[in-house]
């Protein structure tokens, strides 16, 4: 390798972001999440966020060249669905289960979702990071749900309302505060369940 290709763009770049570690990049995503928890994504800055994470405006900018990139790495680094690992034996228990684990979380998320709403619509990267991030491994673990109650003969693979299953469960983290003001809860979601889901599933 000559000595010009060594410095090169890519390396380079990768020169930079090896001078941050995985810890104090979390630090970044953290703080990028939290500003837009609580101000908005339109109002959110690098400017902002480099006086939360103490450090340089430049430090982000080297690192994500705009703010949609930088907002897009941080839901991606925070991906963590609330069903993974729900298996009680049943398809009623674990979706009482999944909205408990839903309502604990609903603040924080609900926020996030609000606060995005009109950005993502307007930008493909930050609409594919907040499904990769939020939506899909959710959906997915609940699709997982029923699967296995459709195996173990609970409900029928042609049940109408399996397909509803994961929008009638997310529609009310995302409508409630519309609706009463208030974040769909433990107890909101796991009597939503008890009322609508599970006998409109013909399960006991």
């Amino acid at each position: 390798m000559t000595s010009q290709a060594a410095e090169g763009p890519e390396t380079v770049v990768a020169s930079r972001r090896s001078k941050i570690t995985p810890e104090r990049e979390q630090e970044f995503y953290d703080a990028v999440l939290e500003q837009i928890r609580g101000c908005g994504y339109e109002a959110l800055t690098m400017e902002g966020v480099a006086a939360s994470a103490r450090c340089s405006k430049s430090t982000l900018y080297r690192q994500w060249k705009t703010k949609p990139q930088f907002v897009a790495a941080a839901l991606r680094s925070n991906r963590c669905p609330r069903f993974a690992g729900i298996d009680t034996g049943s398809l009623a228990g674990d979706l009482r289960e999944a909205a408990r684990a839903a309502g604990e979380q609903s603040g924080a998320d609900t926020q996030l979702l609000q606060a995005l709403g009109h950005a993502m619509m307007q930008d493909e990267e930050l609409q594919r990071a907040l499904r990769d991030a939020l939506v899909e491994p959710e959906v997915s673990a609940l699709k997982g749900m029923i699967d296995r109650g459709v195996a173990r003969g609970e409900v029928a693979a042609d049940h109408p309302a399996l397909a509803y299953i994961p929008a009638q469960l997310l529609g009310v983290l995302r409508v409630r505060p519309v609706l009463d003001g208030q974040y769909a809860d433990a107890e909101y979601l796991q009597g939503f369940v008890e009322a609508v889901v599970i006998p409109a599933l013909g399960l006991t």
